[in-house]
């Protein structure tokens, strides 16, 4: 039976993240407000928590599951070859609307789908979803919506899709925005805009100049 809290009362709101962390830590799944829309979490070193996830969105493991992360600092354990110009967009962006795909460390033992070696990685701008993220660690977060589905604004809309396959739902009200993070590949020498989403290629310019567009 899934549980659910409300974010925005304190006492339910400590309670929820103290048994979301536990949950995830059990290798369950959990649903969290972030600053685009919700998203479906399970611990990203958990290869069955992610299987897992994939199963509930009805997802393949041709589109692998991003991660997310409560600081930059975290990102030393996880990416290597991790250029300057990457670390100028962490540095202008983050928290917020910006996806990096970066080349993981070759010692992690995790398994995110067909991922080749890079890992889709972003550190939100919502304050529930990096209280999770610091308590317990980095965590392969997907929109929490059934695949082809619209991705969910409210908690309401993301247990209506996922049900019970979810054990914790953290309710922080509406999300602050619908459109989804941009996703930036700098795993070579220029980094390459993905999708727009929230930033703009003007707006990433402004911090890396030879940033190019994928076709």
């Amino acid at each position: 039976m899934a549980r659910r809290y409300d974010c925005n009362d304190a006492t339910d709101r400590t309670t929820g993240l103290r048994e979301a962390a536990s949950a995830v830590r059990r290798g369950e799944l959990v649903v969290l407000p972030t600053d685009t829309v919700y998203g479906i979490g399970a611990d990203a070193f958990s290869s069955e928590g992610v299987a897992d996830l994939l199963a509930a969105k009805g997802r393949g493991r041709n589109m692998p599951t991003p991660v997310l992360i409560g600081s930059p600092n975290t990102l030393h354990g996880l990416v290597t070859d991790f250029s300057e110009q990457a670390w100028e967009l962490v540095d202008a962006f983050w928290p917020g609307a910006l996806t990096l795909v970066a080349k993981h460390q070759p010692s992690l033992q995790w398994d995110l789908g067909d991922t080749r070696g890079t890992v889709a990685i972003r550190m939100p701008l919502h304050p529930v979803a990096i209280e999770l993220l610091t308590e317990f660690g980095p965590m392969a977060v997907s929109s929490a919506n059934l695949t082809g589905h619209p991705a969910p604004e409210d908690c309401d809309a993301a247990q209506e899709m996922l049900g019970d396959s979810v054990s914790v739902y953290l309710d922080g009200g509406p999300t602050p925005g619908i459109v989804p993070s941009s996703i930036v590949d700098v795993t070579g020498k220029v980094p390459v805009l993905l999708r727009t989403g929230a930033l703009s290629a003007e707006e990433l310019r402004k911090v890396v100049p030879d940033l190019e567009v994928a076709n």
